[in-house]
């Protein structure tokens, strides 16, 4: 019997190893309807899509450290507030995450979709609530720093160049109107 329960130990080491190696879960926080119900008070508007000129994609390949996933952003405003759904890799896999600006200042942000393995803490009301009121300064820095999580890092960093996007392309899509 002594056989049989090391063997099965060591089956279960391996196969809860390879888990841990594969990554996390994915975990689904928030829809993006869900998201826009909270933005807008239920009552989303119609979506609207912000292009990528080139000026605004070498802004982008700046701000993210890469070339933007893609040519175009959908967002969702209203006379005062603007929404945004991004994504950006954490420290392997894509975290989406929903901003909220209003008068350029970041006043609500949500961990939709988290796919990493460690640093799921992003995803908690109280850390979130601190990125409220935060502001790009002219080169599209934040204006104020955003304190790590211990094991959350590269989520952290993550979250910090989606808000930094966020408000840029709030900025672009009003200077058009």
């Amino acid at each position: 019997m002594t056989c049989h329960f090391r063997a099965l130990f060591a089956l279960v080491f391996v196969f809860l190893a390879g888990h841990a190696l594969a990554g996390g879960e994915e975990r689904i926080y928030f829809t993006q309807e869900q998201f826009l119900a909270e933005a807008f008070a239920d009552k989303p508007p119609a979506g609207k899509v912000l292009w990528l000129t080139k000026e605004l994609q070498q802004e982008v390949t700046r701000i993210a450290g890469h070339a933007p996933y893609q040519m175009r952003y959908r967002y969702w405003s209203d006379a005062v507030r603007s929404a945004w759904i991004l994504e950006e890799i954490g420290k392997e896999e894509f975290i989406t995450a929903g901003f909220v600006v209003v008068d350029g200042k970041i006043e609500l942000s949500r961990v939709l979709t988290y796919r990493e393995s460690r640093g799921f803490e992003i995803s908690h009301t109280a850390w979130l609530a601190r990125l409220r009121g935060i502001a790009p300064n002219a080169s599209f820095a934040l204006d104020r720093r955003i304190d790590n999580i211990a094991g959350a890092t590269l989520s952290v960093n993550a979250m910090d160049r989606m808000m930094r996007l966020a408000l840029l392309f709030d900025r672009t899509a009003h200077a058009k109107k």
